[in-house]
């Protein structure tokens, strides 16, 4: 109908029309991409609010009731059409491309630690810094490095402009008609593309995955909706298009911020009660991800919204921090009882409770300072990642070593306990002092040396000791006995294996330090034992050098 025409009209006939218009409808007025508009539809809507200011109608009348019916149907209809307007486009290419690539990396764990193995995963923990960041983002194949930044996010067009438009043209009626307050409860649930599509990262088909991998996608969704969001918030405050709708911009954004946001940080909160311990490295990455993007998500509220929000990320974060705390717990009391369970160790390897210790560690090192934050703050005796790794692997320290037969010897037996524990200490030592630094090494680093200490003592001084005979006894019987001992002492040990090249040297040198120190001492107080000696004191050094090599040492010979 031409506006010139419907003016010129009578006031009822013109109702008639627009009224008609109206309610025998069979499309919208303007399609979701904002592309075409149905003019008819839109001046009848026009022609409505002309007769709603004009009040042609006396107030009683039946006429000024089916106005009235006819304005609340236009302004439905206005409402109908903004949650049909698509004002945010999630179907470019790229932004699907990165969100598919990003959830199936995720489930991947191309951007995630491992979990923790459990104790009977006895892979060794050789290669820590390597294996430790092999899981980083930093790692991701190709360009998933920059999907995860959000970096790409700047370069799209998030906002659809014509939509802008439209969305004036909405506002400037539902104002003249006085139903602002219907228009912004319709924020509430209004439809955004985009940050619904990094939702359903983590949103769909949750029965059917595991809670790891459920928490991962929530973790990455969190981190990316935060960084949509501060484009998104550019975008639509920096486009030029002045009109009504700016009057409404600050609590449509806020509306559909303020309930996705608020979703989010309820699923958060389902994961607060878990206390396993082999989820630990998942909640520590839920909190990570949640205290990384509570500030930025602040910066999009005011009042009491931000309140509400800042009240609720915080109440969540503290659950999942005493939730951490009560995984730790969990974490030393599982190894506690491991070792506990372990009734004989035999051997001076490295035990694989210890490997497993110390592979936890390495999987919590890339979280340290989150983790240091959250132990710190809960009052407890482990306050930070060396507390624990301490308690950790100092739980085999005072693990009694069994003698490889029954008929072994005290020193035996103390000989085997100094050397496993050397051997174990210094394996945990070496591992973990690039992680957790020189402050905890130097700690570490005691141990290591009192037990090859305690080994030289317990294995060696017994055959020092045959120099020092009561009486007079003839040298050439003390060096003759002195021998024996040494024989014995060397067969005992010569099939135990140090693997660390350093620690190896440690514990010779200790030995001889010990053994061809005071051999040679008693040498030079008795030269004319020369002739009579089965071993040299470099002889003896030289057997000892050949000591911890193992059954590769048996097969040289």
């Amino acid at each position: 109908m031409g506006a010139a025409v419907g003016k010129a009209a009578p006031a009822k006939a013109r109702l008639d029309i627009a009224e008609n218009t109206i309610f025998q409808r069979n499309r919208g007025i303007w399609d979701a991409a904002a592309a075409c508009t149905n003019e008819r539809l839109l001046d009848a809507v026009d022609e409505i609010l002309d007769l709603a200011e004009a009040q042609p109608f006396p107030a009683a009348s039946a006429a000024a009731a089916r106005l009235d019916s006819a304005l609340r149907a236009a302004m439905s209809l206005m409402m109908d059409e903004f949650m049909c307007l698509r004002v945010w486009n999630a179907s470019s290419h790229d932004l699907r491309l990165a969100v598919d690539r990003l959830a199936v990396g995720a489930s991947a764990n191309a951007m995630w630690q491992h979990t923790f193995p459990s104790t009977g995963d006895r892979s060794s923990s050789a290669s820590t810094v390597g294996r430790a960041s092999a899981g980083s983002p930093s790692s991701a194949p190709g360009d998933l490095v920059g999907f995860l930044d959000g970096e790409f996010l700047d370069e799209l067009q998030l906002l659809c402009p014509a939509s802008l438009l439209v969305l004036h043209e909405i506002a400037h009626r539902v104002i003249r008609a006085g139903y602002t307050k219907e228009l912004v409860q319709k924020f509430t649930n209004s439809p955004c593309d985009v940050l619904d599509r990094f939702l359903s990262i983590f949103q769909g088909e949750c029965s059917r995955r595991t809670t790891e991998d459920v928490i991962k996608r929530w973790s990455l969704a969190t981190h990316l909706v935060g960084k949509a969001l501060v484009v998104m918030q550019r975008q639509l405050y920096t486009h030029n298009s002045p009109g009504a709708f700016d009057a409404l911009k600050d609590e449509y954004f806020l509306a559909i911020t303020k309930n996705r946001i608020l979703n989010l940080l309820k699923f958060a909160d389902d994961f607060t009660s878990i206390t396993s311990h082999e989820k630990l490295i998942y909640i520590l990455g839920m909190y990570q991800a949640l205290s990384e993007a509570a500030p930025g998500l602040l910066l999009m509220f005011t009042g009491p919204h931000k309140e509400l929000v800042a009240e609720r990320s915080e109440e969540i974060l503290a659950k999942l921090a005493m939730s951490i705390r009560s995984m730790v717990a969990s974490l030393i009391a599982k190894v506690r009882d491991d070792v506990s369970n372990t009734k004989n160790i035999v051997g001076v390897g490295v035990h694989p409770l210890t490997k497993y210790a110390v592979l936890c560690i390495e999987r919590l090192a890339p979280h340290r300072d989150t983790l240091d934050l959250i132990l710190a703050s809960g009052g407890d005796d482990v306050a930070s990642l060396s507390d624990l790794a301490s308690r950790v692997v100092g739980s085999l320290e005072e693990k009694p070593v069994l003698p490889c037969d029954d008929d072994a010897t005290a020193a035996a037996t103390g000989s085997r306990h100094h050397l496993f524990h050397a051997n174990n200490a210094n394996f945990v030592l070496q591992s973990c002092k690039p992680l957790l630094g020189d402050e905890w090494a130097a700690a570490r680093e005691s141990v290591v040396e009192r037990h090859v200490a305690g080994y030289a003592e317990a294995c060696w001084a017994p055959v020092v000791a045959c120099l020092e005979p009561a009486g007079r006894k003839p040298a050439a019987k003390v060096v003759a006995k002195f021998s024996a001992a040494f024989d014995r002492a060397y067969e005992s040990q010569a099939r135990c294996e140090v693997r660390d090249p350093a620690l190896r040297d440690a514990l010779r040198r200790a030995v001889s330090d010990k053994v061809v120190t005071a051999y040679g001492v008693y040498l030079k107080t008795h030269p004319k034992l020369e002739k009579k000696l089965r071993y040299t004191a470099g002889e003896l050094g030289e057997r000892l050098s050949e000591l911890f090599e193992g059954e590769a040492a048996e097969h040289n010979k």
